[in-house]
C-alpha cells in the first residue's frame, strides 16, 4: 500500500506506473471508508493479517488473485476521465482471458442498490468483470493532487480465507497463474492504450518515500482502525 501511495505522488509529478503484484500470506485489505469492526463479521479471514487502502471499495481477501495499480497523471488522456481507466483496463483483461480461453464480460446492469456485502467480490457495479454471473475483477480509485490512483484485483482461485468466492479457476476449470496471465494481459494492455511498457527499477526516492509511509500511515494502528 506505501508503494502504490509512493507511484501516485510520482504520478502528480508527471510520471505513469503500471504495477502487479501478490502477496505473500493471505490478507485482508479495507477500503478507504470501510469500518473496521465489521471485520470481525467475517469469520473465515479474522486471523488474517489487515491493512486499510487508500482507495475505496469493499474489502479483498488477497491470497489467490493478482493485485495492480496504476498510477497516472491527470493530464494525460487516460488520467483525465476516471470511466476511460476504468474500461481500458477491464476490456483489456476481458480480451487477455479470451486468450487465455475463459469467457468474461462487463457487468452492464448490476443489482438494485441496497445494503452493500462487506466483501468487494459480493458486489457489482456497472464495469466490472464477471464470469459464469461471478465478479472476478474489480477497481477502485483515488485521485491525489494532480495524480489518479487505480487499484484492481482479480480473482484467480478461491481462498480458504474466502470461500464463499469462487475464482477463475473453480467458474471455468482453468487454473490460470499471475504469471501467466500477465503475459497476455500487458501487451493487450499496451495496444488499448497506445503505449510501450518499459521494466524500470524502483527509484531510490520512491523506495524512501515508501517506507516512510508505512511506519507512518498503513503500518500505523492510527490508520488502519480509523474506521
Amino acid at each position: 500500500m506505501a508503494v502504490d501511495e509512493a507511484l501516485l505522488h510520482a504520478a502528480a509529478r508527471g510520471v505513469a506506473t503500471l504495477r502487479l503484484y501478490q502477496w505473500s500470506e493471505p490478507t485482508l485489505s479495507l477500503g478507504y471508508f470501510q469500518s473496521c469492526a465489521d471485520r470481525q463479521d467475517h469469520v473465515a479471514s479474522r486471523a488474517c493479517p489487515l491493512v486499510r487502502r487508500a482507495s475505496g471499495g469493499g474489502a479483498i481477501l488477497h491470497d489467490r488473485e493478482l493485485t495492480y495499480s496504476i498510477a497516472v497523471p491527470i493530464r494525460l488522456r487516460f488520467g483525465e476521465q476516471a470511466a476511460h481507466l476504468y474500461d481500458v483496463c477491464h476490456r483489456s483483461l476481458i480480451e487477455a482471458l479470451a486468450d487465455l480461453g475463459v469467457a468474461a464480460k462487463l457487468c452492464a446492469a448490476p443489482p438494485a442498490a441496497g445494503q452493500q456485502p462487506f466483501l468487494c467480490f459480493q458486489r457489482q457495479t456497472r464495469g466490472d468483470v464477471l464470469c459464469a454471473g461471478a465478479k472476478i475483477a474489480g477497481s477502485a480509485q483515488r485521485r491525489h493532487q494532480a495524480g489518479l490512483l487505480q487499484h484492481g484485483s482479480i480473482l484467480l482461485g478461491m481462498s480458504p480465507r474466502a470461500p464463499e468466492l469462487p475464482g477463475i479457476q473453480e467458474l471455468t476449470a482453468k487454473p490460470i497463474t499471475g504469471e501467466s496471465l500477465q503475459t497476455v494481459w500487458l501487451p493487450r494492455l499496451a495496444a488499448n492504450w497506445g503505449v510501450e511498457f518499459q521494466l524500470q527499477k524502483w527509484a531510490e526516492p520512491e523506495s524512501q518515500q515508501a517506507s516512510l509511509t508505512e511506519q507512518a500511515r498503513f503500518a500505523h494502528a492510527d490508520w488502519t482502525f480509523r474506521r
